[in-house]
Order: structure tokens, then sequence, then C-alpha cells
């Protein structure tokens, strides 16, 4: 029997520098960029969500701790704007609202604890979280008048409009071209 020897031909990268880019992540670098761009470039209404300085978690892993971000609805209406906060299983001494700085903040905590004790039997379970959300206070809101109010477990915060914005609003005709 005759042996066949092949000889195999290695090819090997060039070497990169410390810290440069891995090429592999070149397109998503791309993605990145365009998508930070496109973020910058949105014209962002003045209530919108105040992102949280201190948070150490994203958003998306708030729920695992007890208390999901409470869903937030914002409505133009009767000469005003009110924020609708869906709080199930709070009541009303479990939840702040504050004004600051030009910022509206719902606070709100949450914690419960049930003991079963039976013949052969012992159960203990504690729960507890808490949440905040913050809105930046339109220029033509009258401060002072800022109500909030609890029922069914839904959160009504009435931003009225200032008389002197409420007078300069006029309704500008759309003509056809």
């Amino acid at each position: 029997m005759s042996e066949k020897k092949t000889e195999i031909e290695v090819k090997r990268e060039p070497a990169r520098a410390v810290g440069a880019p891995m090429p592999d992540w070149e397109p998503f670098r791309a993605l990145r960029h365009q998508i930070d761009r496109l973020m910058a470039d949105f014209d962002w209404p003045d209530l919108r969500l105040a992102w949280p300085q201190k948070a150490a978690l994203p958003p998306a892993a708030w729920p695992a701790f007890g208390v999901a971000i409470p869903a937030v609805d914002l409505v133009e209406r009767n000469g005003g704007y009110e924020l609708q906060a869906e709080l199930p299983g709070l009541n009303e001494d479990q939840i702040e609202v504050k004004l600051s700085n030009g910022m509206v903040t719902i606070k709100g905590e949450k914690s419960s604890e049930r003991i079963q004790d039976d013949d052969d039997y012992h159960l203990r379970e504690r729960s507890f979280g808490s949440f905040q959300r913050s809105f930046r206070v339109p220029a033509n809101v009258d401060a002072d008048k800022i109500e909030a109010r609890f029922d069914n477990g839904v959160l009504k915060v009435t931003l009225p409009k200032s008389a002197i914005a409420i007078e300069n609003e006029r309704k500008i005709e759309v003509k056809a071209a």
C-alpha cells in the first residue's frame, strides 16, 4: 500500500491591535449608530418618560422584583391634560404624587405578608416592590391646580391648562391646495 501525504495550508488572520474592534461587529455598530441617530432626530412630546438615572436594571427586569411598571395613558381633554395610571392592588395610602422642578412623579410601594400555620404545615410568604414614573409638565399647565384622584385601582392626575394658554389657543383653518 502506498501512503498519500497531503499538505494543509493554514491561513492566519493578521494580528489585531489591542482594543481594536472585531470585524464581525461592524454591522451591529452601524445599526446602533442608525438607531441612535433616529432617536436623536425623533421629536419627543413634552410629557415624555424621564429615565430613572439611578436604575441599575433595565425596565424589562423590574417586574421580576414584585411590582410592574404601571401602564399610563395621557390624554388632552377639557382644557387640560389627564394622566391615568393603572395601579391594581394598591390603595391611596401606598401612592405618592409629587410636583417638583417641572416634573410630576408618581411613586408606589406594595408589600404583603401571608402566614398560614396548620398542625403539620407552616407557610410564610412575603412580597414587596416599588415603582416610580416621572413626566415633564408642559409649560402651559397651571401647576397650582394639579389634582390627583384614586378610584378602583386607577390614579387620575388632572393637569389643567392656564387661563392664558387657553385664551391663546386658536383653531387654524385647513385649506385645500
